[in-house]
Order: C-alpha cells, then sequence, then structure tokens
C-alpha cells in the first residue's frame, strides 16, 4: 500500500476552525485526522501541506518511522504548529492501518481495558455571565444525565486578578456546587493565566467546593512556576494541553508539577506519542486525562487511547457544538451513565464528508479569553450531539 494524495480542510465551528488531515492511498483505503489548532489555522494547514513530498509514495503502516522522521528533519522542532500538523498525519495513518485490518485502532495498541469511559463536559455554560445563570445551565446538564463539568468562573483575569472578579467567581463556583450537589465532580479552568501567588491564592479559596482539579494555574511556559503552585495547592493540579511531546512531559514528571496530565492528541504528537507519554504517567501513578475540545476527529482518536491506556481517567467532551457536526462526519457517540462508550468500528470509526466541509469554509475568530465573552463559546443554534 502506498499514499497517494493528502487534502486538508478547514471547517468553521464558531469558537475556532476545525483542521482536517486526510490521506489516500492506492487500495481505496484513506485515513483522515485532526489537528485542529485554535487561531493557527492556516499554518497548521500550510505545515501539513509541507510533509506531502515526503510522504507520498510512502508505506501508510510504517507509523514510526514517519513520525520519527517527520519530527527530526523539521530541524526547528517542537512547538504547536509543526506537532499539530504531524498529529493529524499520524492519527490518520492509524486510521488507514486499522481499516486496512478491519478492527479499531486500539486492537492495534494492545486492546482494550474498558468498554466505556467517564466524561466530563466543557461549554455547558454558554452564554452565562452571573452565578445564578452558571447554577441553571449546571442544573441542566445535570438533567442531562451528566456527572462532571468544567468552566472557567475567572473573567478576563490576567496574572492576578481584583477582589470584585475573585469573590464573583466564587460566588460562582459555590452557585453551581449548592445546584448540582456533592455527587457531581466539578473542574475549575484557570486557562493559565495567573501568577503563581494568585493561582496559590484561587486553588485555597476553591478547595471547599470539592474540586477533581484546578486546571492549568500558571502559563504553560514555566513549569517551575507551575511545580511552585502545586506544592502548595490543597486541591489537585492539572497542566499539559500545552506541551508538545513527550520529551517536554518529561520535565514535567520530573518536577512532578502536575496531579493531572493533559496532552491533546490534536497537538502532542498523535495517538502513539500520547500513548507513551500515557505510560510514562502510569509509571508515576499519574491520571491520564487528555485534553479534547476540539472536533469528532480528535475525540474519536482519543477514545481509541481511552480503551486501551490502564490510567485513562476521565474524557472532556464538549456539551454541544454546531448544526453541523453531524454532518462532517458519521460520528456516533453513545452516552449512558454519565460515560461514553468505545466504538467498535475499523479505524477511529468514522468518515469526513468533504462535500458538507465544503459549505462551512474558513471563517477568521480570535481569542475570547481576555476580552470579557470567554463564555460566548456555542452558537444560539447549537445541538448536542451525544
Amino acid at each position: 500500500m502506498k499514499i497517494t494524495d493528502l487534502k486538508t480542510f478547514i471547517v468553521d465551528c464558531y469558537r475556532t476552525n476545525w483542521v482536517f488531515v486526510k490521506i489516500e492511498t492506492d487500495e481505496g483505503i484513506s485515513g483522515i485526522g485532526e489537528g485542529t489548532l485554535e487561531y493557527k489555522e492556516h499554518a497548521l494547514a500550510g505545515a501539513i501541506e509541507d510533509q506531502r513530498r515526503y510522504l507520498i509514495g510512502k508505506d501508510p503502516t510504517n507509523i514510526e518511522e514517519h513520525y520519527h522522521k517527520m519530527y527530526r528533519d523539521a530541524y526547528w522542532r517542537g512547538g504547536p504548529v509543526l506537532m499539530s500538523a504531524v498529529s493529524a498525519i499520524e492519527m490518520a495513518l492509524w486510521d488507514i492501518s486499522a481499516k486496512a485490518l478491519g478492527v479499531p485502532v486500539y486492537r492495534l495498541l494492545g486492546g482494550k481495558v474498558r468498554d466505556k469511559v467517564k466524561i466530563y463536559v466543557n461549554g455547558w455554560f454558554a452564554g452565562a455571565k452571573e452565578p445564578e445563570e452558571f447554577a441553571a445551565a449546571a442544573k441542566r446538564a445535570v438533567e442531562r444525565g451528566i456527572k462532571a463539568m468544567k468552566w472557567d468562573p475567572f473573567g478576563k483575569s490576567y496574572m492576578n486578578i481584583d477582589n470584585d472578579v475573585f469573590n464573583k467567581a466564587i460566588r460562582n463556583i459555590a452557585a453551581v456546587r449548592e445546584a448540582v450537589g456533592d455527587e457531581v465532580d466539578l473542574l475549575i479552568e484557570g486557562h493559565g493565566r495567573f501568577d503563581v501567588p494568585t493561582g496559590i491564592k484561587i486553588a485555597k479559596a476553591i478547595e471547599p467546593f470539592k474540586p477533581l482539579f484546578f486546571e492549568e494555574p500558571v502559563p504553560p511556559d514555566n513549569l517551575e512556576a507551575l511545580a511552585a503552585v502545586r506544592d502548595k495547592s490543597p486541591v489537585a493540579i492539572s497542566a499539559g494541553e500545552r506541551l508538545y511531546g513527550r520529551r517536554a512531559f518529561l520535565e514535567l514528571f520530573e518536577r512532578r508539577a502536575a496531579d493531572y496530565i493533559q496532552p491533546d492528541i490534536s497537538h502532542a504528537g498523535g495517538i502513539m506519542e500520547l500513548k507513551k507519554i500515557a505510560a510514562m504517567a502510569e509509571a508515576k501513578y499519574i491520571p491520564f486525562a487528555p485534553h479534547n475540545p476540539s472536533g469528532p476527529v480528535a475525540n474519536a482518536a482519543t477514545l481509541q487511547l481511552a480503551a486501551c491506556c490502564p490510567n485513562f481517567e476521565i474524557l472532556e467532551i464538549m456539551l454541544t457544538d454546531v448544526e453541523w457536526r453531524k454532518e462532517i462526519t458519521n460520528e456516533n457517540l453513545v452516552f449512558e451513565d454519565g460515560c461514553i462508550r468505545i466504538p467498535d468500528l475499523p479505524g477511529l470509526g468514522l468518515e469526513l464528508n468533504e462535500e458538507c466541509a465544503a459549505q462551512h469554509p474558513y471563517i477568521p475568530h480570535d481569542l475570547r479569553h481576555y476580552t470579557g465573552a470567554l463564555t460566548e463559546i456555542r452558537p444560539a443554534k447549537s445541538i448536542f450531539y451525544f
């Protein structure tokens, strides 16, 4: 089998744009991957296209070789653009390899250790501004069977936080906890935007609400700062969505800077690289909880990892999405008892609808985190897709 073509698709999805890659072969088997990189979509598409001259004519099943050479030969290694391109391509190669054998990807990675995985939802709070609005949205999510939810209650703060904003954030968390009770897991998002003393202050203030973890309290480019917060935090700290490859995670593990790790399958190197990172974490008894707020292909690939990684703790997923999510692929998620079932279809278990992708072309979107528009994450006509 040889690779004959490589295509990229940039698809608007309101919050950002999904970026998909499709790799075709001379045996009629194709594979899809996703590298969705918020606000750097064109750079990512260009980086994927740069791999064309290497990939055409190669055997798609030699995945370790291709990963190694794409990483090695980039010269300017690491970073979000290169690693997202490699991740998307690697994902598509696993899809091809498993389809050729008629098995799910997880069968090629050692088989299943579970049939379903617990989820926590993101985006459930769309449009909420006040604590009572967050509480009402949380109740609606729980009525749908949701048992864990994450959000960032800290407004547009950066580095430090004004007392009025801080107090409102704590009231927000208190209102949600009261609304959903003690049986629902709450996860608090920091989006990597506080300095060390502010991160510690927040961690101590949220302890009474028993969060599962406090995510990314400080910017991702200084793991010593992350370790400083973790050392004084009374709640578990999670991080890793903006680390790229196992080498970056090695420092996190050496510093014991986080209690949960959150590599993103679309950015940290793809399926096998995350399997390796998960194994490193497993040896240190650190739970594996990948970052996963993107599109259907990234979600499908992360579910394959959920099947075969013993220390996979919980899956992030968006509660709702754009109306056309169900048309972009044939994604068919089964939700039950707070969990998503692991699909058993060949490959990643879904195909890309190229016609639908063309109907929703790229639209520029800007980062909302520091503008006060953080909760404007979903359109008015968003749908539940599981």
